[in-house]
């Protein structure tokens, strides 16, 4: 009896200390994870919430660089007209915008010096509505005051058009029309008087207009330049001999596509009939044989 007592007792007492020790260590292992989740989540960091990405603003949008106009395009020639002799013409000759060209000894198309003219014109004689082609010869040869309206050089030869009157009365006009392709010069201003060019168009040239440096007979010569359209590349827009007491006016004159400047307004020479090279002695308005103002030239 005492043995199977105390085989109870220690059953229950066994129990009892069991059941203390799984209380005990349930107390005590909750509280320890509490703590630690807790201090883990002190000192985890706070996740950081990625900063919306700027977006790059839009580009500036550039305006488009002004292109200059071109000038109005050359006429087109209404038919092939040779020539193998030098036309002269008295009063009024219209070529009705066909296309004249040398041929035979007119034909050769170099720069050399004393070539014949395709056109001879007396004193007081028009040509008007003419192209001339290549090769050009000697082109126009003006006697006296003579007026050439709407004429059109396609690939000047010697020169476009000389002017060769002895009277101081002398007047040439120019009136319309273009030139281009010119190694050399336009217009060869060889004889007395005035001449003005006016709404013409020149492009790929040497010079423009030039008094005659060197002739053996030389005169004052008086140069008016109106409403000129000059396309690049060229030389010298005008040149004039100050020690015959030329003078060279300007006016409206447009130059495309010479941004940096490069073609000369107008220039002064000091002139002989010695048939030396003329001295250039100066460029650019003077006030007295170039004579311009700075609102007289465009550039564009």
């Amino acid at each position: 009896m005492a043995t199977k007592r105390a085989a109870g007792r220690w059953i229950v007492t066994a129990l009892a200390a069991g059941l203390a020790l799984a209380t005990a260590g349930c107390g005590a292992d909750a509280p320890r994870q509490t703590t630690a989740t807790k201090a883990a989540q002190a000192k985890a960091p706070e996740a950081k919430v990625a900063a919306t990405p700027k977006v790059a603003a839009a580009p500036k949008v550039v305006a488009a660089p002004k292109v200059a106009a071109v000038p109005r395009s050359w006429p087109k020639a209404k038919g092939p007209r040779p020539v193998g002799a030098t036309i002269p013409v008295k009063g009024t000759y219209n070529g009705g915008l066909k296309r004249f060209y040398g041929t035979g000894k007119l034909g050769g198309g170099g720069q050399d010096e004393g070539q014949d003219p395709l056109f001879k014109l007396a004193n007081g004689a028009v040509l008007k509505n003419v192209i001339i082609g290549a090769p050009a010869a000697d082109g126009v040869h003006c006697l006296g005051t003579c007026t050439l309206q709407n004429v059109w050089w396609e690939d000047v030869g010697e020169d476009a058009a000389s002017f060769k009157g002895k009277s101081a009365s002398a007047t040439y006009l120019v009136r319309g029309g273009g030139a281009r392709k010119a190694s050399d010069k336009v217009f060869q201003f060889n004889g007395a008087g005035k001449l003005t060019v006016t709404k013409f168009q020149v492009q790929n040239f040497g010079k423009l207009v030039r008094s005659c440096g060197n002739c053996s007979k030389q005169y004052k010569r008086t140069i008016v330049l109106d409403q000129i359209t000059v396309r690049a590349p060229g030389k010298a827009i005008v040149g004039v001999n100050t020690n015959y007491g030329d003078t060279a006016t300007l006016r409206g004159i447009t130059i495309y596509g010479a941004a940096k400047k490069k073609i000369s307004i107008c220039d002064r020479f000091t002139g002989n009939s010695s048939g030396k090279e003329p001295k250039k002695t100066g460029s650019g308005a003077d006030g007295k044989h170039c004579r311009y103002s700075a609102s007289a030239i465009t550039y564009k």
